[in-house]
């Protein structure tokens, strides 16, 4: 046994977190935490790897148990590139190595002196353990393991993203082989390539594995048992999360009719003492059966009701059906092309997901396709009649409080009404007057889609929805996606989400998009032997063309270029128009609004018609090259 649990409790003030907990960990258990956000995990895995002590009971670990921790948030040494990271994790054994050569030159002069020799034995325990001369060799492994190639090994641990950060201390953690591997949201900001590695890895790791994740898929793969953390306890259930499913719903079906039956009791009891108190003849009974009452323990219902949240995207206006159209897309970062020029076209009512390994790209087309970046080439049109919502992967914070959030911008909501929708994302009582500043990844994201209910958008625009999110509101979250009769694009790595909504996936890699049917085709598209390349055909020469030619040509170019800018240009007034729509001191003077609202809508019809224009002369342009 590597830890043993026994009445843990830990509280944080007068809040009690854990209380009463009991569990215990084995050499090769594959143990998935679940729980909703705030129920205390993070708490626990403090607990587990020392971190924190308990207030109550006892955490006990085997001797020389070496336990290996990776938090939500970490940090690395800027400075330090990628590879010199990896070499922290042999840090004792270079130290051994570097006491060993000196060692070695002490023992050369001094031959027969024991205590130089037991040093030298010690040193290359150490050295062995960590099996220090493969060094480079496991390194090397780790790195390409996590989506980390030979030549980004000299980056600066410094200029990496967040993901990519994410990444580099967790295959520096897996390198330190630790007797318990706590791993707390291991797989956010994974692709898939890595998600895989990671799992397989894992599912061979010798010692024991502890990992908090929201992931069904991840805890499938990987998980042998599930701690379930709930109502200040911790319940443990044999098997991968699948399993634990119809345990779980089993337990609380059970629960309820025992609670429906203890009710039942005990109400025909108090019937009975009531009708027969009174009476001479029935008194002793009725005593009797009162006692019985006040010694019954009734079994608490279970408290399945918190971690649903029943809510449905709707919206009011039904716009074009062509909706989004692409033409000619091209992305450029600097020299980098992100994305090569390509069209598409998403209908009214139609899903798409975006997909693909991080870096890209997925993430800057989704700000291409909302408006927020403007293309390096080509040209994204939204349909007449587009009400959109945007969902960002990283929520700014904001000032004021939670309540405020919903309350300006919608000031002729009463307060019961306002906290009654935020309850509907699990803000309640004391919750709805938190400041915004406070709140966690997850409740910056509930707060997000309270915000997007009430904007009753026909085209949302999604990045990374269910990241942050505990499993419970991912599946709520899931089903509202899939009730929703608007346009979804989302870029999304959550497996169970992409599957559940079982729409085509737009694959970005290595510049090239590409249109996969479905998730299944996607997951396997490495199995598939790809088809030989047909061998180009040499193209025709093309006729010579005058000056009459080579001069329509210029004016096309030129006056393409001016449509394109003016239709930027009407973008950015259209978002400037829209914002002080929106502001409250503009929403209060009706004759300013409706001035707003006229320019607005006059905007939006001017960049209509260049729009038209742009397409008749991209049209004619295609039409006199291929000539």
């Amino acid at each position: 046994m590597l830890i043993e649990l026994q009445d843990l409790g830990k509280s944080f003030g007068e809040h009690e977190v854990l209380k009463h907990v009991t569990a215990s960990v084995e050499r090769g258990d594959r143990i998935g935490i679940i729980g909703a956000n705030g129920t205390g995990k993070t708490t626990l895995l403090r607990v587990l790897c020392g971190e924190s002590l308990p207030d109550a009971g006892d955490a006990a670990f085997a001797a020389g148990a070496t336990c290996g921790y990776l938090e939500q948030t970490g940090h690395l040494d800027p400075e330090k590139d990628v590879y010199e990271t990896m070499r922290l994790a042999f840090q004792p054994a270079l130290d051994a190595m570097a006491e060993l050569e000196a060692l070695q030159k002490q023992l050369a002069a001094d031959l027969h002196n024991t205590a130089i020799t037991d040093k030298i034995t010690a040193c290359n325990a150490v050295i062995d353990a960590m099996d220090a001369y493969n060094m480079d060799t496991q390194i090397k492994k780790v790195l390409n393991g996590m989506g980390f190639p030979a030549d980004t090994w000299k980056k600066k641990a410094g200029v990496l993203s967040g993901g990519e950060q994410t990444r580099l201390r967790l295959a520096k953690l897996l390198l330190q082989h630790p007797d318990v591997l706590i791993l707390d949201e291991p797989t956010n900001h994974l692709d898939f390539a890595t998600m895989e590695w990671l799992e397989n890895f894992l599912k061979g790791y010798s010692g024991a594995v502890l990992v908090v994740s929201h992931d069904r898929y991840f805890l499938d793969a990987v998980c042998n048992r599930i701690w379930e953390v709930e109502n200040q306890g911790l319940t443990t259930y044999k098997g991968n999360f699948s399993a634990y499913l119809p345990i779980k719903e089993m337990a609380m079906a059970q629960q309820q009719k025992q609670h429906d039956a203890d009710v039942a009791k005990a109400q025909k009891l108090e019937d009975y003492v009531a009708r027969n108190l009174v009476r001479a003849s029935t008194t002793k009974m009725a005593q009797s059966r009162r006692k019985q009452l006040e010694k019954m323990e009734i079994t608490e219902a279970p408290k399945a009701g918190v971690r649903e949240l029943k809510f449905r995207f709707e919206f009011d206006i039904a716009p074009y059906n062509e909706l989004v159209t692409v033409k000619n897309l091209c992305i450029k970062i600097g020299t980098r092309t992100l994305l090569e020029p390509f069209s598409m076209q998403v209908l009214r009512g139609q899903r798409l997901v975006i997909a693909g390994p991080n870096g890209a790209g997925k993430s800057t087309l989704l700000q291409v396709l909302d408006g927020r970046r403007r293309p390096s080439g080509g040209m994204v049109r939204l349909g007449a009649g587009a009400r959109t919502s945007i969902f960002e992967q990283q929520q700014a914070r904001r000032a004021g409080r939670v309540i405020d959030a919903i309350w300006d911008k919608y000031p002729k909501f009463t307060e019961l009404e306002v906290r009654s929708h935020l309850a509907r994302f699990n803000f309640r009582g004391e919750d709805v007057f938190k400041e915004c500043s406070q709140l966690s990844g997850g409740e910056m994201a509930r707060l997000r889609f309270a915000e997007i209910l009430l904007e009753r958008p026909n085209l949302m625009f999604l990045d990374e929805p269910t990241n942050h999110l505990d499993i419970y509101t991912r599946e709520s979250l899931t089903q509202a996606l899939m009730a929703y009769e608007g346009t979804l694009l989302l870029v999304t790595h959550d497996r169970y989400l992409m599957n559940s909504l079982a729409c085509p996936i737009l694959y970005l890699e290595d510049g090239k998009a590409t249109m996969y049917e479905s998730y299944e085709q996607l997951m396997a598209k490495d199995k598939e032997v790809p088809a030989p390349a047909e061998k180009p055909q040499t193209a025709a020469p093309r006729p010579a063309y005058g000056k009459e030619q080579r001069r329509r040509r210029a004016e096309l170019r030129a006056r393409l270029k001016a449509v394109e800018d003016e239709i930027e240009q009407l973008g950015a007034h259209i978002v400037e128009l829209e914002n002080e729509i929106n502001d409250p001191e503009v929403l209060k003077d009706h004759v300013l609004l409706q001035e707003k609202c006229d320019d607005l809508d006059d905007t939006r019809f001017h960049q209509n018609e260049l729009y038209e224009e742009w397409e008749k002369l991209m049209e004619e342009q295609e039409q006199d090259e291929e000539a």
